[in-house]
């Protein structure tokens, strides 16, 4: 049986769902769209409540923050929704911390990463958000490490605004390694443009096909 890697993705009432869809489908895809995922998508909450996303739908988690065991295994995946502006999610930003110190990978998106500034963690790293102006509303000192960019990956913290779903998705797949440059390269023309060339180099990238 193949060993599955755990990606740890917080969740919380009220999270905007579509910005992790693209991310969360692929990761843990155990049959493969295009090459099988050696990777399985863990929900991990405060408690095991069930949440109620912004978009209605239900999601019970797998475990609790106080379960996930940061090392430099770890991928901590924050969405954006609502209260991380407002200070509620602190147990998944300290868990942040933990992963980011141990030399693990933190992908946050939209309001996520206002939390993440607002905790000094992008004060000395590149990265982005939903505005340099949005982001100064924290009290950080990174200003001059924003980009306008929907993604941006430094190290092991990745960030993207809130219109940036689909980039978020292939840097966390670079990161990881899910698909080869060329399957991910095709991947992402496809989901950022629909142009009906993207989809026949992914499936010539994913069969090994590269046509050289």
């Amino acid at each position: 049986m193949t060993h599955l890697q755990t990606i740890d993705l917080f969740v919380f009432n009220r999270l905007a769902d579509w910005e992790i869809g693209l991310l969360t489908a692929h990761l843990n895809s155990f049959e493969g769209q295009f090459l099988p995922s050696r990777f399985r998508v863990r929900t991990v909450g405060t408690n095991l409540d069930g949440v109620l996303t912004m978009g209605g739908l239900r999601v019970t988690p797998d475990a609790t923050l106080g379960d996930v065991k940061p090392s430099e295994q770890t991928l901590l995946v924050l969405p954006g929704g609502l209260g991380w502006e407002r200070g509620e999610h602190r147990g998944a930003v300290e868990l942040a911390c933990r992963v980011i110190d141990a030399g693990g990978t933190v992908a946050a998106i939209c309001g996520a990463t206002f939390a993440l500034a607002g905790a000094g963690l992008l004060d000395s790293r590149l990265h982005t958000s939903n505005a340099k102006e949005y982001l100064e509303a924290s009290g950080y000192r990174g200003g001059a490490n924003y980009r306008q960019l929907p993604a941006v990956t430094d190290g092991n913290v990745i960030t993207a605004n809130s219109t940036g779903a689909v980039e978020f998705a292939r840097e966390v797949f670079r990161v990881v390694g899910l698909y080869p440059s060329a399957v991910l390269d095709a991947w992402y023309g496809l989901h950022k443009t629909g142009d009906a060339k993207h989809f026949a180099q992914l499936l010539s990238a994913s069969t090994g096909n590269t046509g050289q």
